[in-house]
């Protein structure tokens, strides 16, 4: 079978289909390179999350099919996948999912139910994720004022979110109604979010000066007593409208620049959570392989010890130079 990398992964999960053969021949790949376990589930979660509804079926059927034919070969994988399932539910339970993908997954949850594939507790867990519910807004929404498309979404969300905080004040829904956890942001999207704060309104030092230079007479309606006639009245009214238009529009960038840091800061969040749970596995995983070097070690420091004890066969006497003494004859063992 070809190598493991990911680009290969996200290839043959891009040309998954619902076709028997299609699951297994990507199942047995995957089955193949069982030690790359833990990548594998991570890139399979990404692309599952951003898959399309109607595809989402297709990567749990793949999933239940590495699951259930690795048992014998090795738990990485149903360790791996149980570590992601209770996510993946959650997430398949706040998407509008067709009646077919809602009994495909009901029919796999009792599967693994009846079949100890789980243990009871941890089914009962997918079991209540699954709950459907309503979408929940997009994890990143475009930065704000980069379009008016994203100014709508970001007005829709924002309606969306209160709605659900008031229902949640007056007891209105359930438990399960909580937003679906969000996968880490791509470095590359992290990376852009950071650069655009870099041309923010707070960092744009030509308006600040021009704001801060702005005359008094602009702000304090003491100077309204020294107009001398209609000629500086409207001079002065020319000034204000100016000084509004700017301070209303610097305002506004304000604002937005507000809403682009608190995403910023969420979506750092779960990058620096993502990245330690990476760390904590890899800590874990170097732990596993100091103890099998300790045991290695262990094991040729016995061979080398019980090697010293054995007699050097060099040193023996010969039997074809006579060193020897002939073995006694079967007359000479009786007499």
């Amino acid at each position: 079978m070809a190598s493991f990398n990911e680009d290969g992964l996200k290839k043959k999960l891009d040309d998954l289909n619902m076709s028997q053969q299609s699951i297994q021949t990507v199942s047995l790949w995957l089955i193949h390179h069982k030690k790359h376990a833990h990548t594998v589930v991570n890139v399979w979660y990404r692309e599952l999350i951003s898959a399309t509804d109607s595809r989402k079926l297709t990567f749990m059927y793949l999933a239940n099919d590495v699951i259930q034919n690795s048992k014998k070969k090795g738990p990485e994988y149903n360790k791996e996948f149980g570590n992601k399932l209770a996510k993946v539910f959650d997430h398949l339970g706040g998407v509008r999912l067709d009646d077919k993908s809602k009994r495909g997954l009901n029919r796999l949850l009792t599967v693994w139910g009846e079949r100890s594939v789980f243990d009871h507790d941890k089914v009962k867990v997918f079991q209540k994720n699954l709950i459907i519910r309503r979408p929940s807004p997009p994890p990143y929404p475009p930065l704000p004022g980069k379009s008016d498309s994203s100014k709508k979404q970001k007005k829709e969300t924002e309606a969306t979110e209160s709605t659900r905080i008031k229902k949640e004040s007056e007891g209105e829904t359930s438990p399960h109604t909580t937003p679906p956890p969000t996968e880490p942001p791509e470095p590359e999207q992290l990376i852009e979010a950071l650069q655009e704060l870099e041309s923010a309104a707070t960092s744009d030092a030509v308006v600040r000066e021009k704001i801060a230079s702005l005359p008094d007479e602009v702000s304090d309606v003491s100077h309204l007593g020294k107009l001398r006639d209609q000629h500086a009245a409207r001079a002065l009214s020319k000034k204000v409208e100016d000084a509004m238009a700017m301070l209303e529009t610097y305002n506004k960038r304000l604002a937005e620049e507000m809403e682009a840091r608190k995403m910023v800061a969420r979506m750092l969040h779960d990058y620096i959570t993502y990245q330690k749970d990476v760390l904590a596995h890899a800590e874990e995983t170097l732990e596993e392989h100091r103890q099998k070097h300790s045991k290695v070690k262990k094991v040729r420091d016995e061979l080398k010890a019980h090697l010293q004890n054995l007699p050097d066969i060099s040193k023996l006497p010969s039997i074809r130079t006579g060193g020897l003494a002939p073995l006694p004859s079967a007359g000479d063992l009786f007499t």
